[in-house]
């Protein structure tokens, strides 16, 4: 059964009228952990999309470049999205129950920053809202400002990426300091241990885009302390 047959069931769940938010609360554990995940990107994907006004073409795109959709399976994946944004609980609500599904799991969040990250750069621009936005998650989710920031500087190409900021360091810390974060960095974007968290195959992808982006970070910085 392919991940998206698994949503439909879950949204099947949803005829109660229960809304997506009590959704989360069945998606605990393997395999709904990856059901959950996709169903968590979808979600905030949609209420992302109410806070700049429109959903564009781009977005659309970047989504399908994350979630691999078969056009059979594109009417359970827009009704999850259209459910998500009719839905009255607002998004602070949908993204306290998606940290609660995930912690301690703080990793797993940070997955899930990355791919709202990429949907909103698709079309080139990063609205005021959506930074707003998708702070906001960020501090729900518990990720401080130091890792948005990083995250935030590997996607919007507002500036050359700071080196440090992209690894969440300073240039007053010892290289080995540096280095053991550098590491750390690269062990929790392997694409097995992602998996093993909960990600869902299709997003393991942007994992490639994060190890080059910290890998290029560890570079600049080592070259420059040489």
């Amino acid at each position: 059964m392919s991940i998206w047959s698994r949503i439909s069931q879950a949204v099947a769940a949803l005829a109660s009228g229960e809304g997506l938010s009590a959704v989360f609360e069945q998606l605990r554990s393997p395999p709904e952990k990856t059901v959950a995940f996709t169903i968590a990107v979808i979600a905030l994907s949609a209420k992302m999309a109410k806070a700049d006004g429109l959903v564009t073409r781009d977005e659309v795109t970047a989504f399908r470049e994350v979630f691999q959709i078969s056009p059979e399976e594109e009417k359970g994946a827009a009704k999850v999205f259209n459910l998500a944004r009719q839905d009255v609980a607002g998004f602070e609500d949908y993204a306290k129950r998606i940290k609660g599904m995930f912690d301690p799991e703080a990793a797993t969040l940070c997955d899930l920053m990355d791919g709202l990250f990429h949907i909103a750069m698709a079309d080139g621009t990063y609205h005021p809202a959506e930074d707003a936005f998708l702070a906001r998650v960020a501090e729900i989710f518990g990720i401080d400002e130091v890792r948005f920031r990083a995250t935030r500087a590997r996607f919007v190409p507002d500036a050359v990426p700071d080196p440090y900021t992209v690894l969440g360091v300073t240039p007053d810390m010892e290289m080995s300091e540096i280095r053991k974060v550098w590491r750390q960095l690269v062990r929790d974007s392997h694409p097995d241990v992602m998996m093993a968290r909960g990600v869902p195959e299709e997003a393991v992808k942007l994992s490639e885009r994060r190890m080059q982006d910290i890998n290029q970070a560890w570079s600049e910085i080592s070259q420059s302390a040489a």
